[in-house]
Formats: structure tokens, sequence, C-alpha cells
């Protein structure tokens, strides 16, 4: 975090040709509202005078201390070490220049180790604090798992509530009494026709297979993005931050926008295609029906966010996509905590038990593979990251090694309920020693474990293929698919597209905006084609609801 700010300090006053105190300013000021205060105490705490033009982000933020280094790790740098003289390593020596030349003071960032230390923000991350632990709606009056707020878990990520006083009131139930006098599932139709006495909702929703759409996920499936205009300093202004709120009480992550649940027209570059808004095309009566269950991180838990009434509610199509979390860790020997095949088969099986007592009748399950990550490697590692841009001197292989380096104590938690993903919980909390790298066997320069991490992804996606051809349920069926990355790839290219375009500029990893919307048309054709009974029928009165409904069921 250090790094990425005095970088973006350091670049802002030679793009302006400033002071750097002029460009900590500059910050400031794009920074909307509260959020200022993270900036000003920045600018209070953090010791100004080490950035200079002899001082890269590296130099400044580890003479901060602001990072520990175990015995025995090296020095973890973004930029390239400063250049030796004769016996001294440039990195070192740098920082016992740093610290001859600069006082650090005594009031250093060091005691706000994390965001939530800030003054006026302590409320703020207790709220994200019990959405991350229950992946439910922070504002939630009648306790439905629906809200009418957009944010902390809220509409963006589940269907809008159109009564929050009213716990029997929400999306994707059956309609209360053919919803004669009131909306009870938000779909916008509601009411009787005058002309024939028969309530719209049995008119045109009766017999017309409604389904929701329900994403149980990893950090692709939440659209993890952190938008590059934050760190190009040649397009920065105050409209490049306009958004900050809404992404960080969304975890940075950007559901309305994604590849199954998105609903809105995309601020984030590409295209919103999703599979909750084909479906929605198909019957109208399945508007607002839609849940993305997702997490950034490693384990992702069900129990108390799926929101699913088997006897009140429609059936569902539940998409598993968990398309890296079981080979991507943290750890620095990756290959021995990455999920076995044996595993993986035990605790999908335990999770979809455990969806079978939860989904109504009619429903279905799609399992999606795993993704082969050798793409990333091969398509970015020798490309400028946006913030090495403007200099032309950080490449993503840099910015991969940084992140391998990095490490930190993370915390894992034990839950009661089973998890989503296969791989097992910690049994306590318990610290854990983890590299920042998002996936260190396929963020790596080192061919050999590239390999070795997608042959081993390779099995986990079979596991996951004789799971579907073999098991059965009571409440559902199972389809399994690739992740269509080839496919993506080969369609992008087709339309004129360069493959690096497939992956979120910043953080390297991610599927961006466009891979989103073109693995939507994939699995729709795919869909259409092999399992027609997952989509449901077309309604043939979409027309007619649009036209008497079209004001009252804005999402």
């Amino acid at each position: 975090g250090c790094v990425l700010v005095v970088s973006v300090i350091e670049q802002l006053a030679q793009w302006h040709n400033s002071t750097v105190k002029a460009a900590v300013e500059r910050l400031c000021n794009y920074i909307p509202g509260k959020y200022q205060i993270i900036c000003h105490m920045l600018h209070r705490y953090c010791c100004i005078a080490l950035i200079d033009r002899e001082m890269n982000a590296d130099v400044v933020c580890h003479s901060l201390k602001l990072c520990k280094q175990d015995p025995g790790q090296p020095l973890c740098h973004l930029y390239l070490p400063p250049k030796r003289e004769k016996h001294s390593p440039g990195l070192f020596h740098a920082l016992a220049h740093a610290g001859q030349k600069r006082q650090i003071p005594s009031k250093s960032f060091t005691g706000f180790s994390s965001i939530c230390a800030f003054p006026l923000l302590a409320n703020l991350c207790e709220k994200i604090k019990y959405v991350l632990r229950n992946k439910l709606p922070f504002e939630d009056f009648d306790g439905d798992k629906f809200s009418t707020f957009p944010t902390l878990r809220g509409y963006h990520w589940r269907g809008r509530d159109c009564n929050d006083k009213n716990t029997t009131v929400y999306p994707g139930r059956r309609p209360d009494n053919w919803d004669v006098k009131s909306d009870s599932n938000c779909n916008g139709i509601w009411g009787v026709d005058p002309k024939d006495g028969i309530p719209y909702e049995e008119k045109f929703c009766k017999g017309a297979d409604s389904r929701g759409v329900v994403l149980l996920g990893d950090s692709a499936g939440a659209h993890f993005h952190i938008p590059p205009e934050w760190m190009t300093v040649t397009q920065m202004s105050a409209k490049s931050f306009a958004n900050l709120p809404m992404a960080f009480t969304d975890e940075l992550d950007w559901p309305q926008f994604s590849e199954i649940t998105g609903f809105l027209n995309s601020t984030i570059g590409g295209w919103t295609d999703s599979l909750y808004l084909r479906l929605r095309s198909r019957n109208r009566c399945n508007h607002r029906d839609l849940q993305n269950i997702s997490q950034n991180g490693i384990v992702v838990y069900l129990s108390f966010s799926l929101a699913r009434n088997q006897l009140l509610d429609n059936p569902a199509i539940v998409i598993y996509a968990t398309i890296g979390n079981d080979v991507c860790n943290g750890n620095r020997d990756t290959l021995a905590h990455m999920t076995t095949p044996k595993e993986m088969f035990s605790n999908v099986v335990q999770a979809l038990r455990y969806l079978d007592s939860r989904l109504p009748n009619g429903s279905h399950v799609i399992l999606t593979g795993l993704v082969d990550g050798r793409f990333l490697w091969d398509n970015l590692h020798d490309r400028y990251h946006p913030l090495g841009q403007l200099n032309r001197d950080i490449t993503y292989s840099q910015l991969y090694s940084f992140l391998d380096c990095l490490r930190v104590r993370s915390l894992a938690v034990a839950y009661d309920p089973p998890p989503l993903s296969s791989r097992p919980a910690a049994k306590a909390p318990l610290p854990v020693p983890a590299q920042v790298s998002p996936c260190s066997g396929w963020l790596t320069p080192n061919e050999t474990l590239r390999n070795l991490t997608s042959e081993r992804a390779l099995q986990l996606s079979n596991v996951l293929k004789e799971i579907a051809r073999s098991e059965k349920f009571a409440n559902f069926d199972i389809f399994y698919m690739d992740f269509p990355l080839r496919q993506t790839a080969e369609e992008w290219r087709r339309m004129g597209g360069e493959p690096w375009q497939l992956i979120e500029p910043v953080d390297g990893f991610h599927p961006s905006q466009i891979a989103a919307a073109l693995g939507t048309s994939i699995t729709w054709q795919k869909a259409l084609h092999e399992w027609p009974q997952v989509l449901g029928k077309e309604n043939p009165f979409n027309d007619q609801i649009e036209a008497i409904f079209k004001d009252q069921g804005g999402h």
C-alpha cells in the first residue's frame, strides 16, 4: 500500500512538475468526501521529506519501517534496486543513506498500520467486517437477506428488496395470492387486469418456468477490479476517484457488472452481459431474482448466505465457480497447499448435499472447471503495469515478484458450516504466514511451477466433471462446463482485440470486464444447445409486461 501511494505521489510531482508537498495536496483534493481524512493523515504522519528524486518508493517505504523483514528474507522491492556503489548492495545502501539524510519523526505512520485506525472510518470498517464475515447485507431491516441499499452486500449483490419491512416480501419467491394487492416477489408485476379480472402475475407468469440465478464463487465471480485510473497520473483527476466510496464498500468488487449477476451498464470499461440479464430477457418474470455469493480470498462458506426457501421460492440455477482458489494460495510451498483430488471430491459433494437441503425442487447446478492460469504470465509478464507506464519502469513480472516476496500474517478462521471451496477449513484461528501474491503457482517466472499448477487445476476440473456425471440429488440436476478461457480469447481475437485485454490491468490476475461479457455469451450458447431445460421457456408475454410495468420494475 505504501509503495503504491508513494509511487503515485512521486509520479504526480513529476507529471505536473511540482513539489512533493503540492503533489500530496493534489492527490488529497482528488479523494472524495470523508475519505480525504486518510490522505490528510498520511500527509501528517508520513515523512514527505523522504520522497524526493533520489529515492524511489521502495526506499521510502522501507525507511518508514512499514514492512517487517523476516530474518534471512530478501528486501522486497517493486522497482529495480538503485545502482550499487562499490561493495554495497544498492537497496541496502540506499536505505542506510535515507536514514542518515532524513530524520523520521517519532509520530511515524507505523501507528496506523490498519486503515481502520483512522478516525471517522472505524464505524465503516465495522460494517465491512460484518459483511465479510457473513456475506449478508448490512442494511437489511426485515432480515430476509435482501436490501434496499446498494453496497455493503446490498442489491449490487442480490436482487433489490421492494419492502424492507416485511420478511415475506423479497425477490425470487412465488407470488402470494398471485400478487393481487401488492408485489410479494419484487419483479414489478402485481395487481389485476381491469379488462378480465385476472391478476397480472397469474396471466403473465403462471407456468412460465420462472427461475433465479445464484453464483457461488470467488473473487473472479465477485468481479474484483481496481480502477487503473487510480494510479495513472497522466489521466488522474477528481473524476478518477468518484467511485472510490462505492468500490470500498463493495470490497473492490463490482458484482453489478459481473458475468453471472451483472445488471447495470458497465462504468469500468467494456460492456455488461450476464446470465441474469439473459434470463430476464427470456422471461421478464425473473426480474431481480439474482444472488452473488462470492468472496475475495481462500475459503468461502454457504451458511446463512444463500436465500432460498424450498417451499415458497422458485427454483434456481446455481453456478458453482471457484475457478482458481483450489490451486492458488500464498504459501512458499504452494504445491503442498493445493487441494488434492480426494479433498475436492469429498468437499464439493458435501457442499452439494447442503444445497440439496436448501434449493427448491427443479433447480439446476452448473459446476465450472478451473481456469488454466498460464494465460496470465504468457500474455502479461513483459508488458508495463499502469504504475510503470509513465517511466516504463514496472513490468508485470516485477509486480508478480514483489507480491510473491511480501509476506503477511493472515488469520484463518474456522466456521461450522460446510465450505463452498473444496479447500479444508482451519480447525481454529491461527496466524498463518502467507505471501500477498494471489497465486504463487501461476504468477511466477518458474515455468515448471506454472505447468504443475495447471496440471493440478486440470485434475480438479476432472473431479468436478466426474461429480456431474455420477452424483444424483433430489432437488436439482448437475452439469459441468470447462471455464471458457480459450473460446473467449479466440472470440476476442476475431473481434480485433489482444489477449492481455482480457485480464484486469491493475492486479494482473482477474478476468476483465471484456472477458466477463464474452464469457457470458459463450456460456449461454452452450446452455442453449446442450441444456435448454436449464434456461426455461421464453415468455410470450414479455412485451406486454414491459408495456404495463415499465415504470415499476427498475433495478
